[in-house]
């Protein structure tokens, strides 16, 4: 049964763009398998199934805020033209904690603005072949990591 334009709902877009992110990170593990090294996240970010643009990672501390532990940079004008992600230095010998850094990023690449916190902790689980709450948790203990460290200050 099709959707009345009435009933479509903010709370309803959240919900398909979370359902939309899943279904791709999904198809990306079938493919894949979880994206435990670097040379998996790299044929994933070759796949514009699962990323809809180019993507480069990169490992840099100038750009981020204080306890980031990485942000998204468009490239060029236009999201064709590729994104770079920027992942805190120091993570760079860590390659699990780097990975989860990038990939809850790649929501970002995909949706835009529009990608919240909770899409991109789904993706990135998902992709990880983590339960929502342990990424979480992972994510959050490599922030707080950086910041009790003073590196991410």
């Amino acid at each position: 049964m099709a959707m009345r334009e009435s009933e479509i709902t903010a709370e309803s877009g959240c919900r398909a763009l979370r359902d939309h992110a899943a279904d791709r990170a999904n198809l990306a593990r079938v493919r894949y398998g979880p994206i435990t090294d670097a040379a998996r996240l790299a044929t994933l970010l070759n796949d514009r199934e699962i990323v809809r643009h180019p993507v480069t990672i990169e490992f840099d501390a100038r750009p981020l805020q204080p306890g980031e532990l990485a942000h998204v940079e468009r490239i060029g004008a236009l999201p064709v033209d590729g994104f770079r992600i920027v992942v805190y230095p120091t993570l760079r010998d860590r390659e699990d904690a780097w990975l989860a850094a990038a990939l809850y990023q790649l929501v970002l690449v995909n949706y835009g603005e529009i990608a919240s916190s909770e899409v991109a902790e789904v993706f990135g689980a998902v992709l990880l072949g983590l339960d929502i709450e342990t990424y979480y948790r992972r994510l959050c203990a490599l922030a707080d990591g950086l910041v009790e460290s003073g590196e991410g200050a």
